[in-house]
């Protein structure tokens, strides 16, 4: 499609991990991504793929095909590939900013140099893409943070976060999905429920999904 260069790299025998080199996240390359993964999904030496952020891993069958000829394959595929059109939905997320359930906020606010409700209101107003699903069961990896929102993680983790605590972590932004350690900072909390083994499917969010959070309360 273009002259975007797929890096390869091998994880043991029977993966190889796929990445651009580009060097901020970008949605259109996240398509061509998806459209790899579909193209992958056809060929026989393929076990399985696993799409992340602007990166996919590709698991193979070291019997069916010798590993120069896999990265040959890949790469042919890759510069077939064009943005994939996937389907995908508008998730919106009531959020209650603050108090203490977002301990994090008014640190994070003043990294950044804004005020809470500064931070509160460029983060509402952004439109999130999920890029991937991964970390933990129905987590979403979500780009599309405005630059100005933008932490290093924290540098010691705590020890457990609750399921809905809105997080961020980096250039990104994300909601913990179950109850767990993290080292993301916690600027709020939701209560609807990211993952639920009894619902079909049991993840809330899907690749290629829109995220949109919505101030339920704030500070």
């Amino acid at each position: 499609m273009d002259d975007l260069l797929l890096h390869t790299s091998w994880l043991g025998e029977s993966a190889i991990l796929c990445q651009t080199d580009a060097k901020v996240l970008e949605t259109s390359i996240q398509h061509r991504i998806w459209a790899l993964r579909d193209l992958l999904a056809a060929c026989d030496f393929v076990t399985e793929t696993v799409p992340g952020m602007n990166n996919i891993l590709v698991l193979i069958d070291p019997e069916a095909v010798d590993g120069s000829g896999a990265v040959t394959q890949i790469q042919a595929l890759w510069r077939r590939t064009s943005a994939a059109d996937i389907p995908s939905r508008v998730v919106e997320i009531p959020v209650s900013y603050g108090g203490e359930t977002g301990v994090d906020l008014p640190e994070v606010a003043r990294a950044c140099n804004l005020t809470p409700e500064a931070y509160i209101g460029l983060h509402s107003a952004g439109t999130y893409t999920v890029f991937a699903l991964g970390s933990q069961p129905g987590f979403g990896y979500l780009a599309g943070l405005d630059p100005r929102l933008a932490v290093p993680r924290r540098a010691v983790p705590r020890p457990r976060l609750e399921a809905g605590a809105v997080v961020i972590g980096g250039a990104q932004a994300g909601v913990i999905s179950r109850s767990s350690p993290s080292g993301w900072h916690v600027i709020g909390q939701t209560d609807i429920s990211f993952f639920d083994p009894d619902r079909n499917p049991p993840a809330l969010l899907s690749p290629g999904d829109t995220v949109r959070f919505v101030p339920k309360k704030a500070l």
